[in-house]
């Protein structure tokens, strides 16, 4: 069973249900429906047309539930539409799809995560990692979304804005998850570039691009995870970088800074120094500073903290540190990590062992456990 292409099609056959009258909610129950009959019967019998396939199922689950509550005369009418035989259309929905479910009855985070969920193929728990809250919280959060939505037709397409956020979740989780999505994201976010003059769409497709130039060199053979300090700067995509950050400066240009613009920013000073010895911290910290003015974010300022400690010394990375909650992801990692380039083995071993019980994916945890036994072994001597 190929489940890449279940997953490629299902914005598409999702998006033809929505326009042929389904409201989203019960389209997106039918299409699930179809996915999960897709794996019954394909393996046997594979369909010439996969797409077709998928559509005329989902459109028929639709009317099976339909028929339940809907009046007789309705349901003529919806079979009436079914559609005939043959091969769909191949036209890609996906973006279409994004702007649907961006939709004004949706608050933004309620949009994020129903396209998330819908659309990007995320879990519920991939979801809830990426906006830092309890799985059972956005569980009800994706519920209360569909209800909304139910029975709305969706000629109000949402605001670019919260199709960015959704673009920019979904890129995230396949370049770090598990998830293979960041290709699809940069795909769908050009597509956006073209259609849309904005310098904060053209901000977040260099940032991803910038990412994506280093992701060959994240792991090693073995899938262990290797540090941006101690990656093969020689193996980067030097193509997409400098796309990347001719994208951006012309962003940067328009004089409109966003949190996408400042990303991609702090990004190319990674990329464009020959070690990591040469990175350029002190601008690095100058632009994590513009982006907590713009998003006064935790992460962020968790993230400054580490440019602080490179930039100005441990202590002063450590001073930076000390006002976060302790509980934010990642904070015992960066603390551990401070403490041991100021000479505090002991907690820095005892700070990378807590931090790889809370890490949320394996490399990232074996990573940290090594770094622990490592800071342990050294004390032994």
């Amino acid at each position: 069973m190929d489940e890449a292409l279940l997953r490629s099609l299902t914005p598409s056959v999702l998006a033809i249900l929505v326009r042929r009258g389904a409201d989203f909610a019960a389209a997106e129950d039918a299409v699930q429906d179809a996915l999960v009959e897709a794996v019954r019967v394909w393996p046997a019998d594979p369909p010439r047309d996969a797409k077709g396939w998928l559509v005329t199922v989902a459109w028929r689950k639709f009317l099976d539930a339909t028929r339940a509550d809907t009046a007789r005369r309705r349901r003529e009418d919806l079979v009436d539409e079914e559609p005939a035989p043959g091969p769909a259309p191949a036209v890609d929905d996906t973006l279409q799809l994004y702007f649907l479910c961006a939709h004004p009855s949706l608050t933004p985070s309620s949009a994020v995560a129903l396209t998330l969920r819908a659309v990007g193929g995320l879990t519920t728990r991939q979801i809830a990692q990426a906006y830092l809250v309890p799985e059972a919280t956005m569980a009800q959060r994706i519920s209360r979304a569909k209800r909304t939505v139910s029975g709305v037709r969706f000629d109000q397409p949402g605001d670019v804005a919260t199709v960015l956020r959704v673009l920019y979740l979904v890129f995230n989780e396949g370049y770090s998850g598990d998830v293979d999505l960041a290709a699809e994201a940069i795909r769908l976010t050009r597509q956006l570039a073209a259609q849309v003059d904005h310098p904060e769409v053209a901000g977040l497709l260099a940032l991803m691009l910038l990412h994506h130039a280093r992701r060959a060199t994240r792991t090693a053979p073995d899938g262990s995870l290797v540090p941006l300090a101690e990656q093969d700067r020689g193996r980067w995509d030097t193509e997409a970088i400098a796309e990347g950050v001719e994208i951006l400066q012309a962003a940067l240009a328009r004089d409109r800074l966003g949190e996408f613009q400042a990303q991609a920013a702090i990004a190319a000073l990674h990329a464009d120094a020959p070690t990591a010895e040469e990175t350029d911290w002190v601008q690095i910290v100058e632009w994590y500073d513009e982006l907590a003015r713009l998003t006064d974010s935790p992460v962020v300022l968790l993230n400054r903290a580490v440019a602080v400690g490179e930039a100005d010394g441990p202590r002063a990375g450590l001073a930076a540190l000390a006002g976060l909650d302790a509980s934010l992801p990642r904070h015992a990692a960066v603390a551990a990590y401070l403490h041991e380039r100021d000479g505090d083995l002991s907690t820095a071993a005892r700070l990378y062992a807590e931090a790889a019980q809370k890490a949320s994916n394996l490399a990232e945890r074996d990573y940290l456990t090594r770094q622990a036994a490592r800071l342990n072994a050294h004390r032994g001597r």
